[in-house]
């Protein structure tokens, strides 16, 4: 599975920006997939995973409410709206598949490239 995200930028405090992750090179409705984050100088953690199905979803506590993961499985994408950006949002985010549901990076088996994401006035 080849996993391709988009939609990065530059964006002020209070804003939003909507993440995608193509997949593509596998039967991408039998994975679950998870967003996370990687910033300068920390470890990367997990921001938020949806289910197959998209029927399940769950979030980090510093971005619940404000970010909304979701996925179009006719397309083979998924999505990440983020909302009431911080700068502390300021990361590398990256799109991962797993046939496990899970927060862990180490259950995830196909990555993304990541996309930059930069809050700052």
């Amino acid at each position: 599975v080849q996993l391709q995200a988009s939609g990065g930028g530059l964006v002020q405090p209070g804003g939003s920006l909507r993440l995608s992750c193509a997949a593509s090179g596998g039967t991408f409705s039998n994975y679950h997939m998870g967003w996370f984050r990687q910033a300068p100088g920390k470890e990367r953690e997990f921001v938020s995973y949806i289910s197959k199905g998209g029927a399940a979803s769950a979030y980090s506590p510093s971005v619940d409410g404000r970010f909304t993961a979701s996925r179009d499985n006719a397309r083979n994408t998924i999505y990440l709206q983020m909302n009431d950006l911080k700068p502390e949002d300021t990361a590398v985010y990256y799109c991962a598949a797993s046939r496990d549901v899970s927060s862990m990076s180490s259950r995830y088996d196909y990555w993304g490239q990541g996309t930059q994401v930069t809050v700052s006035s």
